[in-house]
């Protein structure tokens, strides 16, 4: 590359993609948010609405994808770049990929579940699109986001324990 850098992310993107997760933690759902763009143009935007939609398949990259796809009146997104506030899912990254996305720009690590290489690596897979990745971008933006979300679910949970997370009752002897 001789000294240059070929791509920058945009920042822009990324503040949208922040935006949509806060407006999906507003929500009660895990924020995380997510926007397609191409030379510039936002094609698709999206949150998580797993819990209001009662749907796996309500994640933000999906809805974003969708939406672009939409907008360009084809599945096949060459030269988008995807922006999303967490590593995309096994799900997410598959749509990523089989959308044909050109790159996958991604703030926060997923260890659980991550499979832009972190938890596995479905952007890699042999004889399928290989998107570029670029992660990290905005990072402590987006773990804050999502660390501040948790602390409070788990906070919640023990303030007001439901029945599945007691500890179980012993039997009489």
């Amino acid at each position: 590359m001789r000294g240059e850098l070929a791509f920058l992310p945009q920042r822009a993107p990324m503040l949208r993609a922040l935006e949509l997760a806060r407006e999906a933690e507003q929500a009660g759902e895990v924020p995380v948010g997510a926007v397609v763009v191409r030379e510039g143009a936002v094609l698709g935007e999206g949150r998580n609405r797993r819990e209001s939609a009662q749907s796996a398949l309500a994640h933000a990259e999906i809805e974003a994808i969708h939406q672009a796809c939409q907008a360009l009146g084809t599945w096949r997104l060459a030269g988008c770049q995807l922006y999303v506030t967490l590593e995309p899912c096994p799900m997410c990254a598959g749509a990523a990929v089989n959308a044909r996305i050109q790159r996958i720009i991604y703030g926060a690590d997923d260890p659980a579940a991550g499979c832009c290489g972190t938890a596995a690596d479905v952007i890699s897979l042999p004889g399928t699109h290989q998107a570029e990745l670029y992660r990290g971008y905005m990072e402590e933006e987006c773990r804050t986001l999502l660390s501040r979300f948790f602390q409070s679910l788990r906070a919640a949970k023990t303030e007001n324990p439901t029945p599945s997370t007691l500890p179980p009752k012993s039997s009489p002897a």
